[in-house]
C-alpha cells in the first residue's frame, strides 16, 4: 500500500498526516504537491486539513480546482481509496466526491478542541476495524464543520451505511450538547455510496502518537491497514 499526501496552499496538517502514516504507522507515502498532474502511483489518496488557499470564497471552493484535483477525482472514480480530513473533508464536497456541504458553525466561531465521536457504520475501510460502542476522542479545529444536506439524501446517508461518525459525549450518547458545530444529525464524518471516498471533520492524526497522551485516531489508521494489507 501506498499512500499519497497532497499539500495545497495553506495546507497546514499534511506532516502530521505524512509523520502518522509513514513515521507511525510503517507505511511508504508520497508527498504530492496540488500542481502535480500524476499521483505517482499511489493507492490511498488523503487530502489534509489546514486552510487552502486561505479559505477564500467557500473553504476548499479553490483546491478543488487545483490541477491535481483531475488526477485525485479520476482515482476516486475509478475505486481507489481517497480521504478528506477537515478542510480535506470540505475540498471532497465541493468537488461532489462526498455528498452533503460543510457550512459555518451554529456558533458562527472558529472551534478548537476535543470533541467525542462514535463510529455508525459497519463496512467502510475506516469504520470496520472499530469498536462501534467506544466513542473515540479526536481535536476538532473548524470554522466551517456543519455538515448539511436535504432530507432525502439524509434518508439515502443512512439507509446505505455511509454516516462514518457521529459526535457524542464520553459515554458514547449522541445528544444535541456533544454536537460542536450544529451539524446535521450529529454528523462527523461521511463516505460515497461506492465507500471508496471517506470524509471526516475530526482530525485522527492529531491523536495518534503517545507523546500526545491520546491514540484513540491511531485506531482508524489500523482499521485502514487491517483491511487493505491484509
Amino acid at each position: 500500500m501506498k499512500f499519497g499526501v497532497v499539500t495545497f496552499p495553506g495546507s497546514n496538517c499534511d506532516h502530521d498526516m505524512i509523520y502518522v502514516l509513514e513515521t507511525l504507522m510503517g507505511q511508504k507515502v508520497e508527498r504530492l504537491w496540488h500542481k502535480d498532474h500524476d499521483l505517482k502511483g499511489c493507492d490511498f489518496i488523503v487530502l489534509p486539513g489546514g486552510f487552502s488557499y486561505g479559505d477564500y470564497l467557500r473553504s476548499g471552493a479553490i483546491a478543488r480546482f487545483s490541477p491535481i484535483m483531475n488526477e485525485v477525482i479520476n482515482h476516486a472514480n475509478r475505486g481507489g481509496y481517497l480521504m478528506g480530513v477537515c478542510n480535506g473533508f470540505q475540498i471532497l464536497c465541493e468537488a461532489g466526491l462526498t455528498p452533503g456541504a460543510l457550512l459555518h458553525n451554529a456558533s458562527h466561531k472558529f472551534i478548537c478542541k476535543n470533541i467525542y465521536m462514535k463510529p455508525q457504520s459497519t463496512d467502510t475501510l475506516v469504520t470496520r476495524g472499530l469498536n462501534p460502542d467506544k466513542a473515540l476522542k479526536i481535536p476538532i479545529a473548524h470554522g466551517e464543520g456543519r455538515f448539511y444536506t436535504s432530507n432525502d439524501e439524509l434518508k439515502r446517508l443512512n439507509d446505505n451505511g455511509q454516516v462514518l461518525f457521529r459526535y457524542c459525549d464520553a459515554a458514547g450518547n449522541i445528544t444535541p450538547e456533544s454536537n460542536p458545530n450544529g451539524a446535521l444529525d450529529n454528523i462527523a464524518g461521511v463516505c460515497n455510496a461506492g465507500k471508496n471516498v471517506f470524509g471526516m471533520m475530526p482530525h485522527p492524526e492529531r491523536a495518534a502518537d503517545e507523546e500526545l497522551s491520546n491514540t484513540d485516531g491511531r485506531a482508524i489508521f489500523e482499521s485502514i491497514l487491517q483491511l487493505v494489507t491484509a
